[in-house]
C-alpha cells in the first residue's frame, strides 16, 4: 500500500459509518486503526470487535487503555484486560475491576500470562469472604484451584458438596485444607468419603493426621499404607496417644504375618 493510500485511509476512517466502518476495523495499518478512535460513529460493540483482534497492535491497546471515556464501559474494559498483548500495568490496574465470573474466567485461561492469573486469583480470594452463598458455589463448581481449596477450608455443606469434584482443584490444595488448624470435621470427613480423593496417598495420610477423622476411616486406610510411613505416624507427637496405639497394632500383625 502507498503513502497516499494509507493517508487516504486514514481520513475515511475518522468519518467512516455502515460497512464502510466495518470493514476498516479489520485494517492492518495502526495509522488506520488509531484513526478509528476518533471516529464519533465508533460504538461499543464495534470497538470491542476490534480488540477481539489478536494481532492488534500494542499502541493501539496502549490508546483505547488511556482513554478514560472509553474505558468507562465495561465491555470495553473486560475486553482490554482479556487482550493478550495488553501492557503488562495497565492489565493489572484493570483487573480489579472485573466482575466476579471474568477474574475466575481470567484466572483459568490458557493464553492468560501467569502474573495475571495469579492476580485475578488473589482478587477472587480476597472477596470471598463478601460473597453470598450462591456465588460461593458457583465458584466452587468451577472456579480455579487456590479458590477452590480456600472453598473446600471453610467447610460449608453446600459448597463441600460440590468443590471436590472441581476440575481445576489440585492434590496440594486439598493438603493445605487439611493442615488448617480448627478444620471442620466435616471437611475431612467429605475427603475421606469422596470417591477421587479418598484414593490419593497422601490425602490418606494427611486424614489420618487430622483430628476430625473418624476412627473407622483411618482403620480402613491402615492396611493401604507402606510400612514406613505406619513407623513415621506412629512416632509420638504426631497423632493422639489412642490411635498411635492402632497404628503400633498394625505394625506389630505385619511383623508377626513376616515371620
Amino acid at each position: 500500500m502507498t503513502a497516499a493510500e494509507s493517508s487516504a485511509d486514514r481520513k475515511r476512517a475518522l468519518t467512516a459509518t455502515g460497512d464502510d466502518l466495518a470493514a476498516l476495523i479489520h485494517h492492518h495499518s495502526t495509522d488506520v486503526l488509531l484513526a478509528l478512535l476518533d471516529n464519533p460513529s465508533l460504538d461499543e460493540t464495534q470497538l470491542c470487535l476490534l480488540l477481539d483482534r489478536k494481532d492488534l497492535p500494542l499502541e493501539v491497546l496502549a490508546e483505547v487503555a488511556a482513554r478514560k471515556n472509553l474505558l468507562k464501559n465495561y465491555r470495553v474494559k473486560r475486553a482490554l484486560a482479556f487482550h493478550p498483548h495488553t501492557p503488562r500495568l495497565v492489565s493489572m490496574r484493570l483487573i480489579r475491576d472485573l466482575y466476579l465470573m471474568d477474574l475466575a474466567q481470567l484466572a483459568l485461561a490458557v493464553g492468560a500470562q501467569p502474573e495475571l492469573k495469579r492476580m485475578a486469583e488473589g482478587q477472587l480470594l480476597a472477596r470471598l469472604t463478601q460473597l453470598p452463598l450462591g456465588q460461593k458455589i458457583t465458584l466452587a463448581r468451577r472456579g480455579p484451584g487456590r479458590v477452590a481449596g480456600a472453598l473446600l477450608a471453610e467447610g460449608h455443606p453446600q459448597i463441600l458438596s460440590v468443590v471436590l469434584d472441581n476440575a481445576y482443584l489440585t492434590e496440594a490444595q486439598v493438603l493445605k485444607a487439611l493442615a488448617r488448624e480448627k478444620l471442620s470435621p466435616a471437611v475431612s470427613h467429605a475427603i475421606a468419603q469422596h470417591r477421587r480423593w479418598s484414593c490419593v496417598y497422601n490425602v490418606r495420610l494427611a486424614l489420618i493426621r487430622t483430628p476430625g477423622t473418624t476412627l473407622a476411616t483411618i482403620l480402613a486406610f491402615l492396611p493401604e499404607l507402606n510400612a514406613s510411613d505406619l513407623r513415621d505416624l506412629s512416632a509420638p507427637g504426631i497423632v493422639s496417644e489412642p490411635l498411635r496405639k492402632y497404628l503400633q497394632a498394625e505394625l506389630d500383625r505385619r511383623s508377626d504375618t513376616s515371620i
